[in-house]
């Protein structure tokens, strides 16, 4: 009896092993068969879109989403000059996608979204309880203060901090605020060609680092400015928002967030030496597309018309939706119903 029992223990042991060893292999199997859906996004969406991609996969089980958030010039950069792959491309300015992406990299794009330049601060940084939308200006001038925007040849809150500069000195009429602020401190330049200002941005900014922080994307200058090695930034209204930062609003001909200024906006123009690529001055408007060579082309156009379904995550983290959504281009018959279509 004993004897018998040993080789049906034997095969016991076995099987629970086989059965373990299957059920492993069953799992790995459903984690390598889920959809890896991949989104290169400017970095000032990086919470809205955190919040889209949960509620996305709960959805959508079989996938998974990747977010790569960057300046919004790296991300399409990734895809042009490096050869990266991305189901969804979304950026801080929508004539990135037309001047950089078309015609090919991508045949549409759609405008989703606005925003503004604030100047934000915390209690840490100098003259905090002395500056506001006046005087803010003047606060930044002093020799002891500390502010930083984003690198204008990587991000668009960067080229849109300067072109915010500019257009102060406009707006004051004061050209001393862009010479004290920027020229007395980079090697960025600017010339003034039939009203209109041009800044030359060269290809590897150097910057005094007493007065100036400069970092890659707008969100990279949050760190420094939460722990006090920087006084002041010049970000998106909804960043700051969404962190929780005190602010100053900045006048409406020099924020860039209204429509009905875009004729003041357009007084100044970027000049990115290295691509020798002229941005002229606009409203904020975010584009989304979903690149030609998009590994999950269908479901990438799902994403998007996600996003366009639930503008509310956009609104209630400070970035407006434009609704209906604005889109150009040979439009997805998906989303066509969700858009208003122009030429």
């Amino acid at each position: 009896m004993i004897k018998k029992l040993i080789p049906i223990g034997i095969f016991l042991i076995i099987g629970t092993v086989l059965c373990g060893c299957t059920e492993q292999n069953s799992n790995q199997n459903t984690t390598q068969e889920k959809m890896v859906l991949k989104i290169f996004h400017a970095g000032s969406l990086s919470v809205p879109f955190e919040e889209y991609a949960n509620m996305f996969e709960k959805e959508h089980p079989n996938v998974v989403i990747e977010r790569e958030p960057a300046g919004s010039v790296a991300c399409v950069r990734k895809i042009i000059d490096l050869g990266e792959k991305a189901d969804v491309l979304a950026v801080a300015d929508y004539s990135l996608i037309p001047q950089m992406m078309m015609p090919k990299y991508s045949d549409w794009y759609i405008m989703f979204a606005r925003n503004e330049i604030v100047l934000a601060y915390t209690d840490k940084s100098k003259y905090s309880n002395e500056i506001n939308s006046t005087n803010w200006y003047k606060i930044l001038e002093k020799p002891d203060v500390k502010f930083g925007f984003s690198n204008p040849n990587d991000d668009p809150c960067g080229y849109r901090s300067q072109m915010v500069l500019m257009l102060a000195s406009i707006y004051y009429k004061n050209p001393k605020i862009y010479e004290n602020l920027i020229l007395k401190n980079t090697n960025i330049k600017f010339k003034e060609e039939n009203g209109t200002y041009i800044i030359l941005v060269p290809p590897n900014i150097e910057y005094n680092t007493n007065r100036i922080l400069i970092r890659s994307k707008e969100t990279d200058l949050l760190s420094p400015l939460e722990v006090g090695a920087c006084d002041y930034i010049f970000i998106y209204k909804s960043v700051a928002n969404q962190h929780h930062l005190k602010y100053i609003e900045l006048p409406k001909e020099i924020n860039l967030g209204y429509y009905e200024y875009k004729d003041i906006y357009k007084k100044v123009d970027v000049k990115l030496l290295s691509e020798n690529k002229t941005i002229v001055g606009k409203p904020i408007v975010y584009g989304i597309t979903v690149p030609t060579n998009a590994p999950h082309k269908e479901m990438g156009i799902e994403f998007v018309k996600f996003i366009l379904e639930h503008p509310e995550v956009l609104e209630k983290n400070g970035q407006p939706a434009i609704t209906p959504a604005i889109a150009k281009g040979n439009v997805p018959e998906e989303l066509k119903g969700l858009v208003k279509i122009e030429n």
